[in-house]
């Protein structure tokens, strides 16, 4: 409905209502809003926006909108843009950009930004200090709370968190005052008297997915990032940990459904791009599955004897592929929340075997009283399935949680021992099994 009026009200022209009213909305709405929008009505109302929620909206942009809006901006309005903006959102919109509309930024952003700015482009692109703001507010010990407040009161405005205060001697942290803190102490006491001493940290070079981790578990709003020096350059505060456990999920997803992963949306990736990005994994799964094809041909004299064994090779394989997603994902996400280690894996191995056991014999029974009443009462074919859907099931339990904790151990994503390859390995696996069951019990 309210996208309908800002529409209504641009083609009658009304600015001063459709300002009034874009005053009232949330700039994430507005972005959301304007993606439906031409460009000239996107430029239309941003021109319309104050200056600190066009940053904001600006910020919340996707990258081709950036692109359109930075090439229709005047340097002047892409100037006061860029002011309002905190240094880390400028960095993340600097790092989409082409190198042309790069330069045009930096050109319009003034000296001491753009030495910030290099200072968050030096770091890796997997490290704390790469998504830090280095724009926060230092105490020293020795202020009184009254002097603190006023501190805040005067540069405050440029800083994108003021609720913790760090205190820092010769650059150096040493502690942490919380706004409510400072709020309900008496004017004259020292900082040095209320401040927290245990400061919970990171450092520059820690990967910014363990740093986004440790804000969310302990429920920080900031952290005080701190060099090999143990000076303070900086914090990473909370939403932009969210945008970094969002981007690590998004990732993960996409490797385990066997997909390169691509930072664009799913409409704004290219019909070509899409299928580079699904074509590899599917290339290498397929050439992968070629090893399961000559296993086959080396047991083709079984199947001339037995051409009814044919006919449980798809029950088989499937429920080894779907036991042995199930352990690999619920691994792959205890390590990413952090809930499994390495040092567990005994652990882990022992527990599937357990569930493995209590599953593969249920399941063992119900095939197996099936094949029973649809195969002529055949009691040794019957056995003969039994035991293989349980050595199926034990073994793609097993394999479904040691490879991704063994992809850890070896620093790769957990998330490549997903379901598409999973499946292809327990593929191979499960023929070896049960031809070397079936061969064994009738003797072929």
């Amino acid at each position: 409905m309210e996208k309908e009026m800002i529409l209504e009200l641009l083609e009658q022209r009304k600015f001063k209502e459709l300002k009034e009213e874009l005053e009232s909305m949330h700039p994430v709405d507005i972005v959301e809003m304007l993606e439906d929008f031409d460009q000239k009505q996107q430029m239309l109302v941003f021109r319309l926006l104050a200056k600190e929620e066009a940053a904001e909206v600006f910020t919340d942009m996707n990258s081709d909108m950036r692109e359109d809006l930075i090439n229709a901006l005047t340097d002047s309005e892409l100037e006061e843009v860029m002011d309002e903006m905190y240094v880390d959102d400028t960095v993340d919109v600097l790092e989409e950009m082409p190198a042309n509309v790069v330069d045009r930024l930096l050109m319009v952003t003034d000296e001491e930004t753009r030495q910030k700015i290099n200072i968050l482009l030096q770091y890796p692109d997997d490290s704390a200090g790469s998504i830090m703001n280095v724009d926060y507010i230092s105490l020293r010990k020795e202020m009184t709370v009254a002097d603190a407040i006023l501190k805040i009161r005067q540069v405050g405005i440029n800083k994108e968190t003021i609720y913790t205060c760090y205190v820092t001697e010769k650059k150096k942290l040493i502690g942490a005052v919380d706004v409510k803190d400072l709020l309900t102490a008496g004017e004259s006491r020292l900082i040095e008297e209320i401040m927290d001493e245990n400061v919970l940290c990171a450092k520059t070079l820690d990967d910014k997915e363990d740093v986004a981790i440790t804000i969310k578990k302990y429920g920080l709003v900031a952290i005080p990032i701190i060099d090999h020096e143990n000076c303070l350059v900086g914090l990473v505060t909370v939403d932009d940990a969210m945008f970094v456990l969002q981007d690590e999920t998004t990732e993960d997803i996409s490797i385990m459904a066997g997909v390169s992963p691509n930072e664009d949306s799913y409409f704004g990736t290219s019909v070509f791009k899409h299928a580079k990005n699904r074509t590899l994994w599917l290339m290498l799964l397929m050439l992968s599955a070629t090893v399961t094809g000559e296993i086959l041909g080396h047991y083709e004299a079984a199947m001339a004897v037995m051409p009814v064994l044919i006919t449980f090779i798809p029950m088989l394989m499937g429920t080894g592929g779907n036991c042995g997603s199930q352990s690999s994902t619920l691994i792959i996400r205890g390590l990413a929340v952090g809930e499994i280690q390495f040092k567990d894996i005994f652990r882990v191995i022992f527990k599937e075997i357990r569930v493995a056991f209590v599953v593969s014999c249920l399941l063992a029974v119900v095939n197996g009283i099936r094949i029973y009443i649809m195969y002529d009462q055949n009691l040794t074919l019957a056995f003969a399935l039994g035991l293989t859907m349980m050595a199926v099931v034990v073994m793609a339990k097993c394999i479904g949680c040691t490879l991704p904790l063994l992809a850890k151990k070896l620093g790769l994503d957990p998330a490549i021992m997903a379901a598409p390859l999973i499946t292809t390995i327990l593929d191979t696996c499960t023929i070896l099994v049960y031809f070397n069951i079936v061969t064994a019990v009738f003797h072929l």
